[in-house]
């Protein structure tokens, strides 16, 4: 942990991942701080005013700003249960703000099943690459039954608009201009599940004004596509830069 997360709470019970965390490997105790935020809100330093075998009691100074998410929005079609878990851990780390899990007209319908998918399940796998992270805010989580309601749900407006494809004539993403990005305008990168899209989801993209990127003639799994185009794109519009 980079950071200690928590809501309204102001301690944290001996069941408690937190508390072994606190006291087994960061070694504190009563007197000592340790670095924790609120969840969706300020960072800051947290005093230990009690410890012992039950109970480990706190108060927090809200020394930093709430600093906020980037302006993406992630359509990722529903990838392996097994990917899942890594893939939001991985994408709530590197700042996306938005995570829409999709189903696609090729993918798996009973990855949507998986427990793992469970928005409970989900959220702490969010938590878990927010902790890694060191921040606070967590990406919101969606989950559609097709790419069609996705769009419907996300809208564009303003957006810069990307589907990332293997078709040979897709533009590489590292050479895509993402400058509007910086200027206000969200990103809408979609990623599609192992099997790609199908021609009816590349023309809905189209109809949409999405524009076809490529990430390389390598066909890569979802989870690593997701991970290495939202890094692509947010270096390109120099939002790792600070």
């Amino acid at each position: 942990m980079n950071i200690v997360l928590f809501s309204s709470e102001d301690r944290f019970f001996s069941t408690d991942e937190r508390y072994r965390h606190i006291t087994k490997i960061l070694g504190k105790g009563e007197g000592d701080s340790f670095y924790a935020g609120r969840v969706n809100g300020p960072a800051g330093t947290a005093r230990i005013t009690r410890c012992d075998e039950s109970v480990l009691v706190f108060d927090f100074d809200a020394a930093e700003p709430f600093r906020p998410l980037h302006p993406v929005r992630m359509i990722i079609g529903f990838p392996r249960p097994i990917q899942l878990k890594r893939l939001l851990r991985d994408l709530a780390s590197l700042g996306a703000g938005e995570i829409v899990l999709a189903g696609t007209d090729l993918g798996e319908k009973s990855y949507r099943e998986s427990r793992l998918a469970d928005p409970d399940i989900a959220k702490k796998n969010i938590l878990d690459g927010c902790v890694q992270a060191g921040g606070t805010a967590l990406p919101d989580l969606t989950i559609t039954a097709s790419v069609d309601e996705a769009l419907r749900l996300c809208g564009t407006g303003n957006a810069v608009r990307i589907f990332l494809d293997i078709d040979p004539a897709a533009c590489p993403l590292s050479r895509q201009d993402l400058s509007g990005i910086r200027t206000g305008n969200p990103l809408v990168l979609a990623i599609g599940s192992e099997r790609g899209w199908s021609g009816r989801e590349r023309a809905l993209f189209n109809a949409h004004e999405f524009t076809p990127c490529s990430l390389g003639s390598r066909i890569l799994r979802t989870e690593t596509a997701a991970t290495a185009a939202l890094a692509v794109a947010l270096s390109g519009a120099l939002l790792l830069e600070g």
